[in-house]
Order: C-alpha cells, then structure tokens, then sequence
C-alpha cells in the first residue's frame, strides 16, 4: 500500500516509518524542512522523503498522488509563533483532507489524545477534537486513534524524567487532590506503532474511533521511581498541586524554554488522568489491544 505520513519526523512517526519498512511498505513522508531529525528519518531505506510545509496545498497534493492512506501526525504540545494549536491541529487538517480528497486518496489515519473534547477550556483540547471532527465528516474512510502517553526510545517521557533526575533528586508530579496522583496507562510505541499499522493495513479498525489504553496502571509517581531505580539515582518524590505546575509551565514556555519541564497542555494531561476509555469511544480488538509493560529493559532502550 502506497502511505504517506505527515509528521514524520517526530517521535511517533519515526518508529511508524520503520515499522511499515520492516514489513515492506516504502511510505512517502512529509517533512516541513531540513532538520537533525529530518536527516536521521531520511537515510532510513525505501522511503520517499518529501520537504514540504502542511501550508503549501499545490505541493500536498503532489505528495499525495498515487496515494492510497494518509497517517496523520503532525502536532505539538505548546504554542511557538506562527505554530499555534489552531494552525498545525486544525488549519492543517484541513488542508490535508482538502488534498487528500483531490488526490483520491480514500483513507486516513489519524492520531489524537485520549482526553480530547469540545468546550473545557484548553487550546490543546479543543483543537485535537476540532481535527477528530473534521475527520469523521470528511466523508473519507477514517481510523481515529486516542493514546494517552506513549513511551519508548526518542519520548519526552522517559527522557524528559532522566533528564531531571540527573539535575536533581527531587521530583514532583501533578496531584489533583491534595497529595492524590491521577493515574496513567503508558503505551508502549512498539505496541502504538503495531496497531497504527493495522489501521492503515487493515479494515477492521474502519470508521472508528478507538482509545489505546497501556496493559498497567500507573502514577506517575511510581514511574519516576521506576526510571531512577534503572539509572541508579536517588528519588525524592513529592506531588505537588496543579496550579503550583501550571505557573511553572506558563513561565517556561513564556521564556521560550521547555527544556525538560512539562508544558502547559502536559500539565492539564497529567491532572486529568490517562487511565479511562472517554464515552463514544469504540473497542480495540482483544490481539491489537497493548501488552508490553514498563520494564526495566524498556526504560533502558528508552534512555539509549
């Protein structure tokens, strides 16, 4: 099958570029430039890397000529300039689907976040649902796919904890309710990427909206513990109130410096929790749902 994947050289394209190689596929992927990222995805073999930004509709629908699905996934977590929430999750789409529709192309993969809806007061939110429902009635086949955090080598998960924990003992994660940590079932991208293949590969995923959901639950208290016990640091974990993290982050990102501090939008993430199925979602099949635990051997493939 002929694929073409924007975002790919992010985190979760890049391993879904060298899933598809693995079995066979050459996928076209779509960059906006030159980058270190863009280089390491281009010397990837039997792919067709394309420069091209998500703003220029002429070159979109050349890429997508001759193409039969498109996997979607090209976002953000903060806001930088011109590259708002609205722009790259909502603008973008549009265009993609417009270019995708002209082209002929008859199916589209998309990846969203779990806890994605209308009307609740975050940019990220909001604009991620926006894009879900132009999606669905974008009159194309569609598969929409709902993770919450997704882990393993190139994450900001895991790295970003390594990162602080080599700074400072000290750790605290987002509480809601006094001392309380919402919970958390991490994914596994080699689990992600594997049912992200049969969306594209497949029917049986068609015209759904699925929420993927790791095989544990977690807080994230209980991670950060689990990455310093791998790089033999000490811990020292205390969770400390969403508001507290939201002005840090507001802060950070006003400076220009995420750095390994969660953005604004990871905070309102990691408050509500990644551990439910939302309402109106559809069943993952019982051999596509994740099995892969956080082990130790993942954290260390992780952090290589």
């Amino acid at each position: 099958m002929n694929i073409t994947i924007t975002g790919g050289t992010g985190f979760l394209g890049g391993h879904l570029i060298r899933h598809l190689v693995r079995r066979n596929q050459f996928p076209t992927v779509i960059a906006r430039g030159v980058s270190k990222k863009a280089e390491l995805i281009r010397r990837i073999p039997n792919i067709n890397f394309m420069p091209i930004p998500l703003t220029d509709d002429s070159k979109l629908f050349h890429a997508f000529r001759n193409c039969e699905a498109v996997a979607h996934l090209a976002g953000i977590n903060h806001e930088s300039g011109k590259s708002t929430y609205k722009e790259v999750h909502v603008e973008a789409t549009v265009r993609i689907l417009h270019a995708a529709r002209k082209a002929g192309i008859k199916k589209i993969l998309y990846v969203s976040y779990l806890k994605a809806r209308p009307r609740c007061l975050s940019a990220y939110h909001e604009s991620k649902w926006e894009a879900e429902e132009l999606i669905r009635k974008s009159g194309m086949d569609y598969t929409i796919l709902k993770p919450g955090m997704i882990y393993g080598p190139g994450d900001q998960m895991i790295t970003q904890i390594a990162r602080a924990l080599d700074t400072s003992p000290f750790f605290s994660p987002v509480s809601s309710f006094g001392i309380i940590e919402p919970g958390l079932r991490p994914v596994a991208v080699d689990d992600m990427v594997r049912i992200m293949a049969a969306a594209l590969l497949e029917s049986r995923l068609s015209r759904k909206t699925v929420a993927v959901l790791g095989p544990e639950r977690l807080t994230l208290s209980q991670i950060v513990r689990r990455i310093a016990r791998v790089k033999r640091k000490m811990s020292l974990v205390l969770p400390m109130p969403v508001m507290a993290h939201m002005v840090l982050a507001g802060l950070n990102e006003a400076a220009g410096s995420p750095g390994f501090l969660p953005t604004m939008a990871q905070v309102r993430m990691l408050a509500e929790g990644m551990d439910e199925v939302p309402a109106g979602c559809d069943e993952l099949p019982e051999n596509l749902q994740p099995e892969l635990f956080l082990t130790d051997d993942l954290i260390k493939e992780a952090l290589i």
